[in-house]
């Protein structure tokens, strides 16, 4: 049941103004794979971001899509994003690739990150698959300007499909960046087993790439200690039946339909106290939006985490990707997650 009465007094909660930036370069950096330098029309400095983020890019018929930022993090200068073009997917990366070009000017968010490096870590060890590399890149950027220690390892399928070749040589040499190509067959590429099953105190394992690739590092990690593994999916993960693929224990996106609880549900405004029915064919960020109370959204799929609420009370179904276990005792991601209880309360 919807209150009215109360809807006067919400607020909303929209998103910042996005910038306009000039494509300055567009360059070849693999087999499918291209990447974009973004500058300020005039010159100016850009906001700063920490290794890892990613900014939304707002493209062609309200096409908005994500890609983390792979250069050094302390350049102000510019952003650089790369783009492995997908004949078979939502149609962005094709966009990407067939209309921007340079001296375009493009309408792209303030960057988040989600997939932040651990301070006081001893070590990190990156694990790239494919174009994931692309936040673990800027990661090992910063590590190696700050001296810390790290080593990334890059799976590809060959040379010819590895981005930023010429740009890791240095760090190639220096023992940093290790490439694996595998002809196809993860098998006889990185032995993902192998170096992670020894946990060395004080170090910290990053991960990022397609989902077969995320599965196993998961696997390979599930015996660390909680807390020292950390990823970020570049899209939903297929579903999985029985095995556990994370960590943090991410839900799963495809929970059984029996888990919706019957009779529908509503959230509460704690603000205000308005109640707002959830229908079962509606996430809460569309109820929230008839109802007048606008939340940002990006990627609707729960992976970016733009849509993060904080929650008072209530039970919820989880089926994002990027909230950690200890993050969804206090918020959930509105674009994907659905009720345990009759009322969830939200920190609006």
């Amino acid at each position: 049941m919807e209150d009215h009465q109360s809807q006067a007094g919400l607020q909303s909660r929209s998103a910042p103004t996005p910038m306009s930036l000039l494509v300055r370069q567009i360059r070849f950096e693999a087999v499918g794979i291209n990447s974009f330098e973004l500058v300020h029309p005039t010159g100016e400095a850009l906001p700063a971001v920490t290794a890892g983020a990613h900014i939304d890019m707002h493209l062609a018929g309200g096409v908005i899509r994500q890609y983390s930022l792979c250069n050094n993090p302390g350049e102000r200068h510019r952003y650089v994003i790369a783009v492995l073009r997908e004949e078979v997917g939502r149609g962005g990366s094709r966009l990407m690739h067939e209309s921007l070009r340079v001296q375009d000017v493009v309408s792209v968010s303030q960057p988040r990150n989600n997939f932040s490096l651990i301070s006081d870590a001893k070590k990190h060890i990156l694990l790239a698959g494919g174009i994931g590399v692309t936040p673990l890149k800027a990661m090992a950027h910063y590590l190696e300007s700050t001296g810390e220690d790290y080593e990334l390892h890059y799976c590809a399928k060959g040379q010819e499909h590895a981005a930023f070749r010429e740009e890791f040589a240095a760090q190639v040499e220096k023992g940093r960046v290790i490439f694996h190509f595998d002809g196809g067959n993860p098998r006889d590429g990185l032995d993902i087993v192998a170096l992670l099953a020894a946990h060395v105190e004080g170090t910290h394992v990053y991960y990022c790439g397609p989902g077969g690739f995320m599965a196993a590092c998961a696997k390979a990690a599930q015996h660390w200690p909680r807390g020292t593994v950390h990823f970020e999916h570049f899209k939903a993960p297929d579903p999985v039946k029985s095995e556990v693929v994370s960590v943090d224990a991410i839900s799963d996106a495809t929970s059984d339909a029996a888990s919706e609880v019957a009779g529908g549900f509503s959230v509460q405004i704690a603000s205000t106290g308005a109640l707002i029915a959830i229908p079962d064919d509606k996430s809460i960020v569309e109820a929230l939006a008839d109802s007048g109370v606008v939340i940002e959204t990006s990627c609707q799929s729960g992976l970016c985490g733009t849509c993060k609420l904080r929650y008072l009370s209530g039970e919820v179904d989880h089926r994002d990707f990027i909230l950690s276990d200890d993050e969804h005792l206090e918020y959930l991601t509105a674009c994907v997650s659905r009720p345990k209880s009759k009322l969830l309360v939200l920190d609006l």
